[in-house]
């Protein structure tokens, strides 16, 4: 080319270029005002209603050359199958469509693309399974037909557009109920690439509408799909390719369940389906890393990667070729099987086989502390699993142990469940085990069911436990899909039993670790779900349902005690206990009878404790019964030796902590035949007592006292460390106490009908004269129609009508006040006073003696 042609043809470049701007230029400022928009309106909502196969409404329509020919619609809705609801299937503020531009040159006016901004889409499935999407595949799918079978039309079919969604919400409905799942952020498109042929293509975040979840732990959905036209909607070929990945296992649990069930993990599954609704084949993968409880973190992270293939038969509701497999630790875990749905002619079960290849213990163990919380943190497992189960309902046959008639053993039945697995090397340690738990061998085999009981299949064991008793703990085992069924029966040391209570997490097992004696009888037993109802349900929007809790552990039988002592923090000396038996129910945990004998004090008691949620306040009930009880030796008992200067207060004093440990609440009642103070003796005394952390209320005393009765309340206070002392307030009524008793008492010859009073004091110390130095109160007591001779008794009191009288207790005596003798018309005072010594001795002062003490 010569150096002339080539500037030629630069310029001639340059001329084209411009001519093409200049027409690009007239088109965008000459055509737009030439093309009646409103003209067009009807007409763009019925390609886009007929496209749809929905009525479709739109406000406006607004014309775009742009970066391409085209309209942008405004408040674009699509109205619902009414065989699938009233709400609107979509809505979007704005929708741009595009046009073809062929269509324009045959003076028609054809969309090539839809494109959506922020819209809402529901997706609905009715009862029978059908989508409301099914009628627009439909829709399109009889278009095409038509355009394959009259090609001869002058007027073609109506071509469904490129559908394309952005920054959109996807609902999710089953019939009218719209459910709390939907997608967000999410990216959507459908395309005919050619009549008759799908693609579908979807991103999104999972979420729930009733919770706030984090939604970057929730994890991306993708989805691409393929459908391909077929005379009828089941028979068309369909692959899907769908992935959930970088989901976390709280927000996931969150998500599904509706609370956190504390899993921690990175989970990612995969799907590929390729064929009909009639038979699809299959491929799934389930990867979990690091998946464990949020409380604690194994050593060994529990990390799978499971693969699935089967065939889908959706039409009839079956799964063949089923092959999963899996590898677990250093062992591997397969599973094969088939699914076939029952039918209205014929009942029809699954039938599969698990394999395990040195499944590791420790996994399962694992997977025990994953589903349930708080259970044994601390413990080590070490022994592998191998064997294989078979559950095939058809091969299930009775098999006739006995013959049948009255008083025969009933068949028995060997259900579908067969083979078995062995556990090799089993050994438990760590914890609250001071020895490894060791058991050789153990064989776990399908159980075996009576006829008609209707309980599911179940994998059944029975060991023997070396647990310090004079022979094993027998141990029966069942597994079943629901959960466990475990009973024990035998003898067990109190440590070991002690050890083993800790390692099943018992709420109460802290009780034990202040037992000591000789082994006890066990007879247990206990059942459960695998996974626990949740201690609370998460806060939800307003309206939002509750989840019920499902049904938690539950331990029933006895324990029984014999030659146990029980020494706890709070009491100063150890519960000697000849016999005790605990009984275990659903509501309760019972003592009953408990022997003990506490120092010098005997007696049997019985102790309850309601089981209830950690938020209530749930009250331990006791009752006590004693013989006769003397006061003193009962105090020395439970407060300890406080004599001054002995070797064993001295001792006490020094071991014994700044701070006193709180006593637990306890309500209660306290019984005993008689109870000894000093030379005053209370007959059945009756006492209802709340234990405080340093004390005591006594919301009811009542006993038979000289003749009478008395009926008291009081508080009792212990002594906080060892500078203090122990403190008593009382406050009661004395109803019709024999004159002549207190006579006896006061070494007195007294007569009368009754003696009504009332009273209370305050007394602070441990012996008896530290009480009596101590004592504080008031006395005010009525005397009817009675007489007081001996003793240097004034006259006035040798026969009255009405004696009533005020004392004050001070200084270690208690001294008459205003009172008032009266004998007919007259009216006398007398003064005495009565030191707080046993036995009392009272001391008359004549009007001379209270004239000079003035």
């Amino acid at each position: 080319m010569s150096e002339d042609a080539q500037p030629r043809q630069q310029k001639h470049r340059r001329l084209w270029i411009g001519l093409a701007a200049i027409a690009v230029l007239l088109a965008i400022l000459i055509v737009p005002p030439l093309v009646s928009v409103s003209r067009y309106k009807a007409r763009i909502t019925e390609l886009i209603s007929a496209s749809l196969g929905r009525p479709v409404r739109l406000s406006s329509v607004e014309a775009r050359l742009l970066p391409r020919p085209g309209f942008v619609l405004t408040d674009l809705t699509v109205d619902e199958d009414p065989a699938y609801g009233t709400e609107p299937v979509l809505h979007a503020n704005t929708v741009t469509a595009s046009i073809r531009l062929l269509s324009l040159w045959r003076g028609r006016i054809e969309l090539d693309t839809i494109s959506v901004d922020e819209a809402s889409l529901n997706l609905v499935r009715t009862p029978s399974g059908r989508w409301n999407l099914d009628s627009l595949v439909r829709t399109a799918s009889a278009q095409a037909q038509s355009a394959a079978g009259e090609p001869a039309r002058l007027e073609k079919p109506i071509r469904l557009p490129y559908l394309e969604a952005t920054n959109s919400r996807i609902n999710i409905k089953s019939g009218e109920e719209k459910l709390p799942f939907s997608l967000i952020d999410a990216k959507f498109s459908l395309e005919q690439a050619r009549p008759g042929d799908w693609r579908v293509t979807l991103r999104g975040q999972p979420a729930r509408t009733d919770l706030s979840l984090e939604q970057a732990d929730t994890g991306v959905v993708r989805l691409e799909a393929e459908l391909h036209q077929a005379p009828q909607l089941r028979q068309m070929p369909v692959r899907v390719d769908l992935e959930w990945r970088e989901a976390q296992l709280g927000q996931l649990t969150r998500l599904l369940l509706g609370s956190d069930a504390r899993w921690r993990g990175d989970l990612t599954g995969e799907l590929h389906l390729e064929g009909t609704a009639e038979a699809a084949q299959i491929k799934t993968r389930l990867r979990a890393t690091g998946v464990h409880r949020a409380e604690f973190a194994p050593a060994a992270p529990m990390d799978f990667d499971a693969n699935c293939t089967f065939v889908a038969h959706f039409s009839a509701r079956a799964i063949d070729n089923l092959l999963c497999d899996s590898p677990l630790g250093n062992g591997r875990i397969r599973l094969n099987g088939q699914l076939t749905a029952a039918t209205a002619s014929q009942q029809s079960e699954p039938s599969f086989t698990i394999a395990l290849d040195r499944i590791p213990v420790a996994a399962a163990l694992d997977a025990v502390r994953t589903v349930r919380s708080g259970w044994a943190p601390g413990l080590q497992a070490a022994g592998s699993a191998s064997g294989h189960l078979t559950y095939a309902p058809e091969s299930a046959a009775p098999v006739l142990t006995a013959k049948q008639g009255r008083g025969k053993t009933p068949a028995i039945v060997e259900g579908p469940l067969t083979g078995g697995i062995t556990l090799d090397g089993l050994q438990l340690s760590g914890n609250s085990l001071s020895q490894p738990l060791a058991i050789p061998h153990v064989l776990l085999s399908p159980a075996i069911q009576s006829s008609g009981a209707g309980q599911p299949e179940a994998l059944a064991a029975t060991l023997a436990i070396p647990a310090g008793g004079a022979a094993p703990l027998s141990v029966a085992l069942r597994l079943d899909p629901n959960g466990y069924q475990l009973q024990l029966r035998g003898q067990a040391s109190i440590g070991r039993g002690r050890e083993l209570a800790h390692l099943a997490g018992l709420s109460n097992a802290v009780a034990l670790d202040e037992l000591a004696g000789d082994p006890a009888t066990v007879d247990l037993d206990a059942e459960g779900p695998w996974l626990l109802p949740q201690p609370a349900l998460e806060p939800r929007l307003p309206g939002a349902a509750a989840v019920p809790a499902a049904p938690a552990d539950r331990i029933s039988g006895s324990v029984t005690l014999r030659n146990a002592n029980w020494k706890a923090e709070f009491l100063t000396n150890a519960v000697l206990i000849s016999q005790a038996t605990l009984h275990i129910s659903a509501d309760e945990v019972r003592w009953d009878p408990v022997l003990f004998s506490y120092g010098p004090v005997k007696g049997s008691a019985s102790l309850t404790l309601p089981v209830c949620d950690a938020a209530q306040l749930c009250t331990p009930r006791i009752q006590l019964d004693f013989g006769s009880l003397d006061a003193a030796v009962l105090q020395t008992a439970f407060l300890g030796a406080h004599e001054r200067g002995t070797m064993l207060s001295t001792l006490i004093e020094r071991l014994r902590p700044a701070a006193s440990p709180a006593w637990p609440r306890i309500e209660g009642t306290v019984k005993a035949e008689a109870l000894i103070l000093g030379s005053v003796s209370f007959r059945e005394p009756v006492a209802t007592v709340i234990t405080t952390a340093h004390g005591a209320e006594i919301t009811a005393f009542d006993a038979g006292l000289l003749g009478g009765r008395i009926h008291a309340t009081g508080t009792f206070r212990a002594a906080a460390n060892a500078k203090e002392k122990p403190s008593y307030a009382l406050e009661g009524q004395l109803l019709k106490i024999k004159p002549q008793a207190v006579g006896q008492f006061a070494g007195l010859h007294a007569t009368g009908s009754s003696l009504d009073g009332n009273g209370k004091i305050e007394l602070t110390g441990f012996t008896g004269d530290e009480l009596a130095a101590s004592a504080k109160g008031t006395l005010h007591f009525e005397w009817l129609s009675g007489g007081l001779t001996a003793g240097g008794a004034p006259a006035a009191l040798a026969h009255f009508d009405r004696w009533t009288a005020d004392a004050l207790i001070a200084n270690g005596a208690l001294t008459l006040e205003e009172n008032q003798v009266k004998r007919g018309a007259q009216s006398q005072t007398v003064q005495a006073t009565v030191p707080l010594t046993d036995p009392p001795k009272i001391a008359f002062i004549t009007p001379k003696q209270s004239q000079e003490k003035r």
